[in-house]
C-alpha cells in the first residue's frame, strides 16, 4: 500500500465489517423479470451481472449510470457504457442489454431505468437490483420509496469484507464509503429519497466512532 492507501487498525476493521454486514440485504435472489446494474467504480458489478444473466435470472439487463463524480477519470465515456461493454465482452449478448446513460445519483439510477424498460415494452414486476456490496441497503431502501409497485431484490458479489479490501486495495478508502452509505441510509428518508431502515445500536455505535476516527470524507452535507 502507498501513503495515500494505508491499513486500517484491527479495531477498526472490526467495527467497518459491522456496517458492512449490515449494509448487505442477504436477499435469496431468484429469477425476475429484469435486471438494473447500478452504476459505480466497480467492474465487478458487470461481471457479475454477466453470471447472473448466464445463470437464467433475467432476460433483460438495464445498466444505468453517467459520469462517475468522484472518479470521472476511470470511466470517461460514462459508468453504463463502461458497465456494458464489459458485460459484452464476458458473453452477455447486445440483445439482452439496455443502456441508461444519464443516471447521477441512485434514485436516477432506478427511475431512468424504469423508464428505458417501460420504452422497450417490458413489463416488470419483479426486479434485481445487482450493486457494489456495501450499497444493497440503500439500493433497496431507494428503489422501494421511488418504484414501490415492483418487488425488489438486490444482490451483489459475493465476496468476504477482507477480499473485498484486498480487491479494491485501499483500506481506508472502502471505510470512507462504507460509513458515507450510512449516513445516507440514516439521512435519505429524512429527504424523501428512501424508505426508513432500522439501524442496530451496535452497527450506528461503529458508524459514529469511526466518524470520530475521521473517516467523513464520503459524508453528504446535511
Amino acid at each position: 500500500m502507498t501513503d495515500n492507501q494505508r491499513a486500517i487498525t484491527d479495531d477498526q476493521r472490526r467495527r467497518a465489517k459491522l456496517i458492512w454486514d449490515y449494509h448487505q440485504m442477504s436477499h435469496e435472489v431468484r429469477p425476475c423479470d429484469a435486471a438494473i446494474g447500478l452504476g459505480s467504480h466497480d467492474l465487478g458489478v458487470p461481471a457479475f451481472c454477466a453470471e447472473l444473466y448466464r445463470a437464467g435470472l433475467f432476460p433483460t439487463l438495464v445498466f444505468s449510470g453517467g459520469s462517475n463524480p468522484t472518479a470521472p477519470e476511470r470511466f470517461p465515456r460514462g459508468e453504463a457504457v463502461h458497465f456494458r461493454e464489459h458485460a459484452l465482452a464476458l458473453g452477455v449478448p447486445t440483445e439482452a442489454v439496455l443502456l441508461e446513460p444519464n443516471a447521477s445519483n441512485t434514485g436516477q439510477n432506478i427511475t431512468l431505468s424504469r423508464d428505458v424498460l417501460a420504452a422497450a415494452g417490458i413489463s416488470v414486476k419483479t426486479v434485481l437490483l445487482v450493486s457494489m456490496p456495501y450499497m444493497e441497503r440503500r439500493a433497496f431502501a431507494t428503489a422501494r420509496k421511488v418504484w414501490p409497485e415492483v418487488e425488489v431484490i438486490c444482490t451483489s458479489a459475493p465476496l468476504e469484507f477482507d477480499d473485498y479490501l484486498k480487491t479494491i486495495g485501499d483500506e481506508q478508502l472502502v471505510v470512507h464509503q462504507l460509513v458515507g452509505d450510512l449516513q445516507r441510509v440514516i439521512e435519505y428518508p429524512k429527504l424523501d429519497f428512501a424508505i426508513e431502515q432500522d439501524v442496530p445500536e451496535d452497527v450506528y455505535a461503529a458508524y459514529e466512532s469511526l466518524l470520530e476516527d475521521g473517516f467523513d470524507s464520503r459524508l453528504l452535507k446535511v
